[in-house]
């Protein structure tokens, strides 16, 4: 099944509630009564089928339209990565970080020094998360953004070829880490090394979170790896191929 634009928005979030931060990443909130995906993307600016597309690449893992994406503009496509770059810092890991300290601060028994383990081992996964976004904001983006303009002028210089060849999106395939990696580790902690008595229910809540990130992230990178890469990677190839001697 796929989420159509004449379905009712309410309809989707009843569908799959995991939808919600992917639909708030498009400024739309709550309230939207009974209006239709296309009504409410009419209502708050957002493309219609780019929204869709995102939507659905998240609902069904199986349904991955490389090709669509791959046709709308690079200022849709990163627009979106920079919204999930801020949800990512701004509200899913301060998210976690309180639940984390919550289940700290409440652990009465022998064994606290793992749990303050986890915390470093947290704290250690934003800083590395965190410079792995800002690498993309301060560098990649920018760069992606300049040979596009070379590309849309049709005019290629050496000065762009020049620029290519000091950093291109193979540059940022091999240097692309991959940052739910090292979640997976401080889920294996969590689930196997956990020292009791804690608060399960705290615990189980730094671990749905976690989880959420990870799926979150992996469906991020699968965008900038099928979709952002080829389609700059195309540019890159015509610009050095038609570029003025």
């Amino acid at each position: 099944m796929l989420i159509q634009s004449n379905m009712k928005m309410a309809e989707v979030i009843h569908l799959d509630y995991h939808l919600l931060p992917i639909v708030s990443r498009f400024g739309i909130s709550l309230g939207f009564g009974d209006k239709t995906i296309e009504q409410v993307c009419r209502k708050q600016g957002v493309e219609t089928n780019f929204f869709l597309e995102i939507l659905n690449s998240y609902y069904n893992k199986d349904y991955f339209p490389q090709k669509h994406l791959q046709g709308f503009s690079l200022e849709l496509i990163i627009e979106y990565l920079r919204k999930s770059h801020d949800y990512y810092l701004h509200t899913k890991i301060p998210l976690i970080e309180d639940l984390l300290r919550q289940m700290i601060d409440s652990f009465q028994g022998i064994g606290s020094e793992t749990l303050q383990l986890i915390n470093g081992f947290f704290v250690e996964y934003k800083n590395e998360l965190t410079v792995h976004i800002d690498r993309e904001e301060e560098k990649v983006y920018p760069y992606v953004f300049t040979v596009e303009a070379a590309f849309t002028s049709q005019k290629p210089t050496r000065e762009i070829v020049r620029l290519i060849h000091a950093y291109s999106m193979e540059d940022f395939e091999n240097e692309h880490d991959n940052v739910e990696d090292k979640l997976f580790d401080l889920k294996n902690i969590l689930i196997k090394y956990l020292p009791l008595p804690v608060d399960l229910q705290l615990c189980h809540a730094v671990l749905v979170e976690l989880f959420r990130l990870e799926t979150d992230l992996k469906d991020h990178a699968r965008i900038e790896d099928k979709v952002l890469v080829p389609k700059v990677k195309y540019m890159e190839k015509w610009l050095i191929e038609h570029a003025t001697v």
